[in-house]
């Protein structure tokens, strides 16, 4: 968001509203580190757009938590009703799992970007046959 702009505040009788978005953000986070951690074993399915494409979405999205955050603190301090204060105190724990899941979508994208098929095919035979020979063997499944 830009400095010079001045967040929308909500009002009170919007917290579903907000509650849907920051459900959703959760839900698609989620689902998102789900297919990382699919690929990670499977080193060279992704290609650099895609892996560019989920840091710079969640990049964009981790700036912004603050505006989120900020509107819940603003409600807590109001006076609400006991269901609002319940809510609230709910999406602030909706809130710092989404933070959590961005930093880990984040830190995994950045792993696997060093694996994409475009980094595959800019290496030798050799190369690729060493790294084959070096990999440590698969952990029996429990």
């Amino acid at each position: 968001m830009s400095e010079n702009r001045t967040p929308n505040w909500q009002p009170v009788k919007n917290i579903p509203l907000i509650a849907r978005h920051i459900d959703g953000m959760l839900e698609a986070a989620t689902e998102q580190y789900s297919s990382l951690q699919e690929a990670l074993p499977k080193p060279y399915v992704l290609d650099d757009y895609t892996v560019n494409r989920v840091i710079k979405v969640f990049s964009t999205q981790q700036n912004d938590l603050w505006l989120f955050d900020e509107q819940l603190q603003r409600w807590q301090a109001k006076g609400l009703s006991s269901n609002q204060r319940q809510e609230v105190a709910r999406l602030q724990t909706q809130m710092g799992q989404l933070h959590q899941t961005i930093t880990t979508i984040l830190a995994l994208a950045k792993e696997l970007k060093e694996k994409t098929i475009e980094k595959l095919m800019a290496k030798s035979d050799l190369e690729i046959g060493l790294e084959a020979l070096l990999k440590p063997p698969p952990r029996p499944k429990s």
